[in-house]
């Protein structure tokens, strides 16, 4: 990754630019009106938000294709042949230090770690320019602008609060990241689900970019592979308040894993389809249920190899309060339809 300040250190209000990868998405169908055109010409006017030459460069890579198959530039395309985007850019991406209070678990000169709080976003992107962990970290760790990423080795989803882990130095970044790859960092989250399981069990299943919604994640034959953990802690009358154990790190891997063995996550936005009511819901859980607008997830416990020292350090932080008001719900509303 590419870091450059864009004017001299001693500024107050200093911008790094750095270069991030976006993802592109998107279903076009050819209208009348261009059929029979080029097809560089026709995603011209289809998606006039890129440029000729980045069109042209994403038909050339094939990630831009008509009806699922890729197509060289000048092949003409007829009415209701489907455009179809899937590709990534490198863009610029200013990232300011910004004054933002992090709560900090532990620090050296190697490590920050980090309670994360549900709504904050980890990396500036499309809709986040700024008010970012990024952002709060170039402020707190102003070195992070020489790593990439700012030190971020892994991410939690931005409305999915618990721990993380930052690299403050080049040396800890490689070994933090060796660690994610050689699955000897230990990350435990817990989550509260709907339905009330009997048991533990283990879902092991490919996940990769949804078929039809780009935007999301599915559990697909061609995706990578993935392996979440889960054990119950507390069972409730329709739902049960879990722990997961991640041996991969897909995007939203816990949330698509749960939704795939049809137990989601309550709250969650994305992938929990609608509000679940039990039989039974009284007026209050019903109003609780209504008002949890994020998926139950916590990030609760890390542990990993300092990578100076080679000691095993492990952090674990509290559920934060909406998360035990949740649980507490629940456990009214379970009592209560026992009694």
């Amino acid at each position: 990754m590419a870091v450059s300040a864009l004017w001299p250190a001693t500024s107050s209000d200093i911008w790094f630019l750095m270069t991030q990868k976006e993802h592109f998405t998107g279903r076009y169908t050819v209208p009348s009106s261009l059929s029979d055109k080029r097809f560089d010409q026709a995603a011209a006017e289809l998606i006039p938000e890129h440029s000729r030459s980045r069109l042209q460069g994403w038909i050339k890579n094939g990630e831009l294709t008509v009806n699922g198959q890729p197509r060289k530039p000048r092949d003409k395309v007829m009415m209701d042949d489907v455009l179809e985007l899937d590709a990534e850019s490198e863009i610029q991406v200013s990232w300011q230090p910004q004054a933002i209070e992090l709560d900090v678990v532990y620090e050296d000169e190697d490590l920050l770690v980090i309670n994360k709080p549900a709504g904050l976003v980890v990396h500036p992107a499309a809709g986040h320019a700024d008010g970012t962990l990024v952002n709060a970290i170039l402020h707190h760790s102003p070195e992070a602008e020489q790593l990439p990423r700012a030190g971020i080795v892994h991410r939690l989803d931005k409305d999915t609060s618990g721990i993380m882990v930052v690299a403050r130095r080049l040396a800890a970044h490689t070994s933090l990241v060796n660690q994610l790859q050689t699955r000897t960092m230990g990350r435990e989250y817990e989550a509260v689900c709907v339905g009330a399981l009997t048991g533990g069990a283990t879902v092991d299943a490919p996940i990769g970019r949804h078929p039809t919604d780009r935007k999301k994640m599915a559990v697909t034959k061609t995706g990578k592979s993935a392996v979440t953990h889960y054990r119950v802690i507390e069972r409730f009358a329709a739902h049960t308040h879990i722990r997961c154990q991640l041996e991969s790190g897909r995007t939203h891997q816990i949330r698509v894993h749960l939704t795939h063995v049809r137990h989601p996550l309550v709250g969650d936005p994305v992938y929990g389809g609608r509000l679940y009511l039990p039989k039974g819901t009284d007026e209050a859980l019903r109003e609780h249920l209504n008002r949890f607008s994020r998926q139950a997830l916590h990030a609760r416990r890390l542990t990993l190899e300092h990578p100076s020292s080679g000691e095993t350090m492990s952090w674990e932080v509290p559920l934060p309060e909406d998360f035990e008001g949740l649980l507490a719900e629940l456990r009214r509303h379970a009592r209560e339809q026992s009694a």
